[in-house]
């Protein structure tokens, strides 16, 4: 068998198996309801593959007259059932109360009509609509369940009503009531296997369901404690910003006065005062920067050249200078709106770097297409795999104390709100990489419009 054959009939078993029925879900709950009528479908057809071998077997081994084209008719219109319901799978329109509810039904009439033709109600293999019965139990509302109850009765009823028995040619009494206990004992083993079976898969999903909201609860909970306590530090900044910037005019005045510039000694320290103010603006800026916010007497024109430099200077000033290796190549004088959020953003990307990889941290700064491009390497130990796929979500972090995580959430929700985005990989040939892509032209009028 060719390549091409094989990916062709394995493209094939995929689309009639419904495979990845869950990707078109519009929400958790469709997607449990898809992986529920997945269920039925492959429980449809083994349904089919199992009727018609006991059909033949029937037919043509034990001697019973069974209307051969009537029965195949109807496992042809269930054949049409499952095609349409995996059509209806692949589209993106969520699963209806009454998809389910529906194939359930078709699926009793269908064994209705199957038992009509083979014996109707002393066809042994009546005890399948027990299965139905239970199926609705577990996967129905309580209306459609007692629909299904009484749609089943009716079916049994008219079974009765309108019998059809089958003619066994060479069978005595003795022979055919075996043949009847034999039947009976396989309907009822054939309903307990499938139960089992189908009941444990359709659980399962339940449960994945159930999980995954418990940690979508979870996550709700921890970004609503991260809103609250950026509202509560960005008002308690605000407050703050007012009496400092009061005490830096007041310092900026002192600085011309005859009695401080008479006196070296007064005069350092009151610049060491004035220093200690601006500190606390930066921390305040910090503290609204962590709020989401920012401080408007922080935003100014710069070059982007310029900009990344004093970025750069202002880092190595505080931590180790000879670890950083920075390099850029932009040429062109690129005018940006410059401010606290977005150097705060890249100290934080650089500080992660530095704790993960001591000895050595690069930064590459360039233009591309229009986007700015921050990229961030180290020579760490990389990601975790749980750490990349949550990357940028609160308290998701290989530090090990508490309240880790929460840099890597602000830089991502930063970089949302200035329209960018944050990728994260590991490098092939060992550490990490961060890489912040910004839009210059969005960037620039986004900025000009908020001042």
């Amino acid at each position: 068998m060719t390549p091409t054959a094989r990916l062709l009939i394995a493209g094939m078993s995929g689309w009639l198996s419904g495979a990845r029925a869950a990707d078109n879900a519009a929400n958790p709950a469709d997607a449990i309801a898809r992986q529920n009528m997945l269920q039925l479908i492959h429980l449809r057809w083994i349904a089919v593959v199992g009727q018609v071998v006991t059909i033949l077997a029937v037919h043509f081994s034990l001697g019973f007259a069974l209307p051969l084209a009537a029965m195949m008719l109807v496992l042809a219109a269930l054949v049409v059932l499952n095609l349409a319901s995996l059509l209806r799978l692949k589209s993106a329109q969520p699963l209806g109360p009454y998809d389910l509810f529906s194939a359930l039904a078709l699926d009793a009439l269908a064994l209705t009509a199957q038992l009509y033709f083979s014996g109707g109600a002393t066809n042994p293999f009546t005890t399948l609509y027990l299965l139905h019965v239970i199926l609705g139990v577990v996967l129905l509302e309580v209306w459609a369940t007692w629909a299904i109850v009484f749609l089943t009765s009716f079916c049994f009823l008219m079974l009765v009503a309108f019998n059809r028995p089958v003619i066994a040619s060479g069978l005595s009494d003795q022979a055919f009531f075996g043949l009847f206990i034999m039947g009976m004992m396989m309907g009822v083993v054939l309903d307990a296997v499938l139960l089992v079976t189908f009941v444990s898969r359709i659980n399962t999903n339940l449960r994945r369901h159930d999980a995954h909201l418990a940690e979508l609860r979870q996550r709700a909970a921890e970004e609503t404690h991260i809103v609250r306590m950026g509202l509560l530090a960005s008002g308690a900044a605000h407050e703050l910003g007012t009496p400092l910037a009061t005490l830096d005019v007041i310092l900026g005045d002192w600085r011309r006065m005859p009695v401080f510039m008479a006196d070296p000694e007064l005069a350092q320290e009151l610049e060491d005062m004035r220093g200690e103010v601006q500190r606390c603006k930066q921390i305040v800026t910090g503290v609204l920067l962590s709020a989401g916010e920012a401080r408007g007497d922080e935003v100014r024109v710069s070059g982007l050249r310029a900009f990344m430099d004093e970025v750069v200077a202002e880092w190595r000033a505080t931590r180790n200078s000879d670890v950083l290796v920075y390099e850029t190549d932009l040429v062109t004088p690129f005018s940006i709106v410059a401010e606290s959020t977005l150097k705060q953003v890249i100290h934080n990307v650089l500080d992660n770097a530095l704790d993960a990889s001591p000895e050595a941290v690069r930064l590459h700064v360039g233009v591309s297409g229009g986007l700015i491009v921050i990229e961030v390497d180290d020579d760490g130990p990389g990601f975790a795999p749980d750490t990349l796929e949550n990357f940028g979500r609160p308290y998701n972090s290989t530090k090990g104390r508490a309240g880790g995580g929460l840099g890597l959430f602000l830089v991502v929700n930063v970089l949302r709100k200035l329209g960018g985005e944050v990728r994260a990989e590991n490098r092939p040939e060992g550490g990490a990489s961060v890489v912040l892509i910004l839009p210059l032209a969005s960037l620039q009028i986004r900025r000009h419009h908020a001042r």
